[in-house]
Formats: C-alpha cells, sequence, structure tokens
C-alpha cells in the first residue's frame, strides 16, 4: 500500500499467510533475518499520529475501540476516532489564534491608526470558548465510566438478601444464598452493564461484629469494597425496619464518603398493611435521606424481580446525573484531557478577569491556554506523555 494512503501515510506492505501459527511464525522469522524488526506497542499507530494522519485523540481512541465492553463505550470511542471531541477543540483553538493575532497586533502596532483589536466582541468570543471548555470538562466522569468502567459494592448487615440481590442483578445464580447468616466470607464479583457503562459489582460478607477470624477479614474486604465504589449499594430488610438500626448503618457506611443507594429488599415478604411505599415514606417521614446523605431509597425484591429497573435507574443517576450524557457527543475521556482542558480554562479565566490590562499580559494567559489545549490533540505535548500513551497498547497497532 502506497503513500500517502496507507493507515501510517508511510508505504505499507502487508503479507496474508493461510494456515495456523507454524507457517506465520516461520514467515515472521524469516523477514526479521531479512531486516525486518518487531512493532513496537502502538508503532502503527504512533507513526500514524506523528505524519498526520491522525491527531492525538484519534489515537487514543484506537486502543478504547479495542478495550470497549459495551456498546455505548464503543461508540464514545467511534466518537472520539471519527474527531468529534477534536473538531470541538479544534474550533476553540482556532477562536484563540485569532484572538492572540489581534492582541499581537495591539502589541506591535500601539501607536498606528488602527480600529480596537482587543473589544467587546473579541471579549464575547473568548467568554464563549471559556464557556464551551466547561462543558466539555463536565463530560468528563462520564467519559471515563464508559470507557474505565463503575465498581458497585453491595453491603448491609448480614442476611438482609444482598447476594439474592447479587445474583438478581446479574440475572444469574452466581452467588451461594442461604438462610444461614454469614454465608458470605469474601468478595465475590462480576461486571453487568448499566446504561451502557460497565460495572464491576462486589457481593460482600455482612457487616456485624463476630469472633470468627475468616468471617472478620471478609468484614474487613468488605469496607475496602464500599471505600473503593464509586456507588454503593445499602442493603436493608424491609420486613425487619428498625429506624435507629438504619440510622447506624447509614452512618458507617456514609463515612466512607461514597454515593450510596438503599434497597429496602424483601418487599415480596412485607404485609399488605405496611406496603414498600409506606415503608419508603416512613424512612422519608423520619429524614433517612437528609440525615443520612442517601441518594434514594429503593424498594425491591430480589426473589420476583420487582423493583430491580428503578434500582438501575437509580444507579444510572448516581453514575451519570439527572440527564445522561450521550457516549457519542465527544466526550472527555481521559485525565490528561481533563487536566489540559481544565488548565486551558483557567487561563481563559484570568484573561478575561484582567480583560483590561496590558496586550503583553493578555498574551500570556491566551498562549498558556493554546499550549493547554494542544495538548489533547497532540500540538504541544509533550514526549513523555506520549510514549506513556503509546506503551499502554497492544504490540503493533
Amino acid at each position: 500500500m502506497r503513500a500517502p494512503r496507507s493507515y501510517t501515510a508511510e508505504d505499507v506492505v502487508e503479507i496474508n499467510c493461510h494456515g495456523g501459527a507454524g507457517p506465520l511464525q516461520t514467515v515472521l522469522e524469516l523477514v526479521l533475518q531479512h531486516g525486518a524488526r518487531l512493532a513496537e506497542p502502538g508503532e502503527f499507530t504512533k507513526r500514524a499520529f506523528l505524519n498526520g494522519r491522525i491527531d492525538l485523540v484519534q489515537a487514543e481512541a484506537v486502543i478504547d475501540r479495542i478495550q470497549a465492553r459495551t456498546s455505548a463505550s464503543l461508540r464514545a470511542a467511534s466518537a472520539a476516532a471519527g474527531g468529534v471531541l477534536s473538531k470541538s477543540i479544534y474550533e476553540a483553538r482556532d477562536t484563540l489564534v485569532d484572538a492572540l493575532a489581534r492582541i499581537e497586533s495591539a502589541i506591535d502596532f500601539p501607536d498606528d491608526d488602527l480600529p480596537e483589536l482587543v473589544d467587546e466582541a473579541l471579549r464575547a468570543r473568548l467568554t464563549a470558548v471559556l464557556s464551551r471548555l466547561h462543558e466539555l470538562i463536565a463530560t468528563a466522569e462520564a467519559g471515563r465510566l464508559y470507557r474505565e468502567g463503575a465498581r458497585l459494592a453491595i453491603a448491609g448487615r448480614p442476611n438482609v438478601g444482598k447476594s439474592s440481590l447479587f445474583n438478581a442483578l446479574l440475572r444469574d445464580a452466581r452467588a451461594i444464598v442461604t438462610a444461614v447468616p454469614g454465608t458470605t466470607r469474601d468478595r465475590l464479583e462480576e461486571t453487568l452493564t448499566i446504561s451502557g457503562v460497565p460495572v464491576r459489582i462486589s457481593d460482600t460478607a455482612g457487616l456485624r461484629d463476630t469472633g470468627d477470624e475468616v468471617e472478620r477479614i471478609g468484614i474487613e474486604r468488605a469496607r475496602d469494597a464500599v471505600k473503593d465504589a464509586d456507588v454503593v449499594l445499602l442493603v436493608l430488610d424491609a420486613t425487619a425496619i428498625d429506624e435507629s438500626e438504619v440510622a447506624s448503618l447509614a452512618t458507617e457506611i456514609l463515612a466512607f464518603g461514597r454515593p450510596t443507594i438503599a434497597a429496602l429488599n424483601k418487599i415480596d415478604l412485607v404485609s399488605t398493611a405496611e406496603p414498600p411505599s409506606w415503608l419508603v415514606r416512613r424512612l422519608n417521614a423520619a429524614g433517612m435521606i437528609e440525615r443520612s446523605g442517601l441518594h434514594a431509597i429503593c424498594p425491591v425484591s430480589a426473589k420476583t424481580g420487582e423493583g430491580l429497573q428503578e434500582l438501575e435507574d437509580a444507579m444510572t443517576r448516581v453514575l451519570l446525573g439527572d440527564t445522561p450524557i450521550a457516549p457519542d457527543q465527544g466526550l472527555i475521556t481521559r485525565v490528561h484531557q481533563r487536566d489540559s482542558a481544565r488548565r486551558a480554562a483557567l487561563a481563559l479565566e484570568r484573561l478575561l478577569a484582567n480583560y483590561n490590562a496590558s496586550p503583553e499580559f493578555l498574551s500570556i494567559d491566551l498562549r498558556d491556554s493554546l499550549d493547554a489545549l494542544g495538548e489533547i490533540t497532540g500540538d504541544t505535548t509533550s514526549e513523555d506523555l506520549l510514549a506513556r500513551i503509546f506503551s499502554s497498547f497492544c504490540i503493533g497497532k
């Protein structure tokens, strides 16, 4: 494939072999003997980037496509590969480059008979860029979740139905369920998809005081799972509601500082005289949500499946907000992208706060903002960051 129409924009030769690993290995050894070398991790994509075929956002989207675990993750990666995020960054940079040209003209020709260059119209355009940067930064958490996934820990007292709820969410009998309190001794983990986000869900040992050494270790691991979770599912037994006990347990869980949803389980066993909705109202009336910081209380039945969809909807709101961001709209998905966008926005905020200052000072902040945005697309990215990014790729690619 002749340059520049190949993936790397260089001359490329592909060898297609019939058969299994034996013929492939023989051909590989032969070409290596004649001067070829093995590709470094991500080298083909890195060459495509260095040769201007793609920008850094699109290069990173290659590995995101390969590692995508849900359709939403794949849509987010495909949008990035298609240049949706890059387009927003380049549009912002074009406005900043134009602004820098005007500001530097004001510096170079201060006494010439020129129209006002640093005017209110320019301020309005820079303010619009700043608003767009804030919008992009606001997508970073959703972008991270679509790309990396989330962790959810199921916690609660023994025998409240944590393992049953774990199985119900997975639609599979993955955890052992018995009527004996303390059946779960260790963390059990599986992955499910909630609104396009891959969620690693942990079933944990029941929280209680115990003299059993093995169970005590399991309880410590349960607390570790809660501490590391993006969202915690606190399971309560609807047939044995004790407001002081609920308050104590919620206080213990929420002390870890993780967003928490209470699942009021076993509602299929609640008498008609005390229906689930009444129990929720009772807890709300007791100030449980406001006082404890719980995000929601959801009545569910792990046995019948009642309320599971509402519970998953509550999880979605905690993870993605009340209005989930579409994965294909162009999201910031990586820490270095968010950090660069944040620094670009801070530089613009400084500029706008001191807009009446000397043009020399304005140009400093404007250049800082431009350099920060260039780090996202690769125009001003350091060699260390590039090496770190491409080292995460598979060999070749």
